[in-house]
């Protein structure tokens, strides 16, 4: 069910907006820059790798990919309760305020992590997870609020070619940072990483004051209640219902379980595999990044187009066998080129797979219902829970086998799955308008 919005271009415009404004803390803290400087300053002297959190001793890239699996399951635990709340009370857009400004302090709070605070850093990294990973579900809810079925792919595409723009943007300025400071009159050494993470949370609470400005605030005119977390909990049982009901539905996400589990968890630990097993710099590292965001934002509406043209699942399809083939390519990159030539084709599928896989899900929704937070948390806790167990078996295989490459290709086992999953899908021409499929 669509709004009556009396100026939808410029509601949807600040609906993207926020992708300019989050896939900052993407790209700069889950990606690149963080990454690389937790590995640099809590590595040891003689070279270990080995840290001491709360007393438990254990590798730096293995407490960052457990660090990553404990905030997102949080949240994955949360959110269905949360938008069930939001749609039974019609706050959806003070639960996104809540979640955009809890990811920015946090990202403010990583200046002042320098090595010595080592809990103090995972602390805010987790709380600038949860800030990111929250606030996600109540924005992609906007979606079929906002939009016609025949814009979803057009409009999910352009979120996130703004947002790795926007990224890009912040990332260069902060990479001219690192490499000359004189430049701009900072310490060198690890302050203008440093700095750059305080950049980072003004940056998304700034522009966030784009969409929380323009979106509507109560969508439905939905009456707030007392009972309000009780209320939640009902909405959340009764959508919970409804998904299992819709077969086209239930499949759709058991596929997008499984290949998130490979796109996700190659998004946060890309820069870790690159400086462990190549033993890149951080500038070639940040270079790789760079490569990814950019040919993301061609890959996001060529997929678009493909969809257009063939539909969602043939696009799909083919983005995931070729997640496959990189999977497998990983386990023999050792030279900084084939890394190059590997980040290219990750960018060309990674922006069009979460762009499509968005505006698909949007387009399972049955048209009469107003609960779009509630289903889209099912599709969000999906992701989460992907993220979670891809960053925990990437981190647990490394620590059993010692190498990331052995991790890397454990994900093409994910990606398979998935493709078997989403070769049962058959996504109806148009949005649902009865319970089942």
């Amino acid at each position: 069910m669509i709004l009556n919005l009396t100026n939808k271009k410029k509601v949807q415009n600040s609906w993207a907006m926020y992708d300019w404004a989050n896939s900052v803390y993407s790209l700069v803290i889950t990606s690149t820059i963080f990454p690389v400087y937790f590995n640099s300053v809590t590595k040891n002297a003689d070279g270990s790798d080995k840290v001491s959190f709360f007393g438990f001793e254990m590798i730096n890239t293995v407490l960052y990919s457990y660090s990553i699996s404990f905030s997102f399951l949080v949240i994955a635990l949360i959110s269905p309760l949360l938008s069930g709340v939001a749609d039974s009370s019609g706050k959806k857009l003070q639960f996104m305020k809540f979640f955009a400004y809890l990811g920015s302090i946090s990202c403010i709070g990583l200046f002042f992590f320098d090595g010595s605070n080592l809990e103090w850093g995972i602390i805010c990294s987790v709380f600038a997870s949860i800030g990111y990973a929250g606030s996600i579900v109540f924005y992609n809810a906007y979606l079929p609020e906002i939009s016609e079925e025949s814009e979803y792919d057009m409009l999910s595409a352009k979120g996130f070619a703004l947002g790795y723009i926007g990224s890009v943007i912040l990332l260069v300025l902060n990479l001219l940072m690192i490499q000359f400071p004189s430049w701009f009159m900072i310490p060198e050494g690890g302050f203008a990483a440093r700095f750059s993470f305080l950049i980072t949370g003004i940056w998304w609470a700034g522009f966030s004051q784009i969409p929380f400005r323009n979106l509507p605030k109560n969508p439905f005119k939905k009456n707030i209640k007392k009972e309000i977390l009780l209320k939640g909990y009902h909405e959340i049982r009764k959508v919970w219902g409804e998904v299992r009901e819709i077969k086209v539905m239930t499949r759709f996400l058991t596929s997008f379980f499984f290949y998130s589990m490979g796109v996700q968890t190659v998004m946060y630990l890309a820069a870790s595999f690159g400086d462990k097993e190549l033993g890149l710099p951080g500038d070639q590292l940040i270079l790789t990044i760079l490569i990814i965001q950019f040919v993301a934002i061609i890959g996001s509406y060529f997929f678009a187009f493909i969809s257009k043209m063939y539909g969602n699942k043939a696009s799909l399809v083919i983005m995931v066998l070729v997640w496959v083939i990189i999977c497998g390519a990983a386990y023999f990159v050792y030279t900084v080129y084939e890394f190059f030539a590997l980040a290219f084709v990750v960018g060309l599928v990674m922006g069009g797979i979460q762009s499509l896989s968005r505006s698909t899900f949007s387009k399972l929704i049955p048209k009469s219902t107003t609960d779009h937070a509630s289903y889209f948390s099912f599709y969000d806790v999906t992701e989460k829970l992907a993220i979670v167990l891809g960053t925990l078996s990437y981190g647990l295989i490394e620590q059993m086998t010692g190498s990331m490459r052995n991790s890397s290709l454990s994900l093409g086992i994910f990606f398979l799955v998935g493709l078997g999953f989403l070769l049962l899908v058959t996504i109806p021409k148009k949005n649902l308008s009865v319970e089942t499929v």
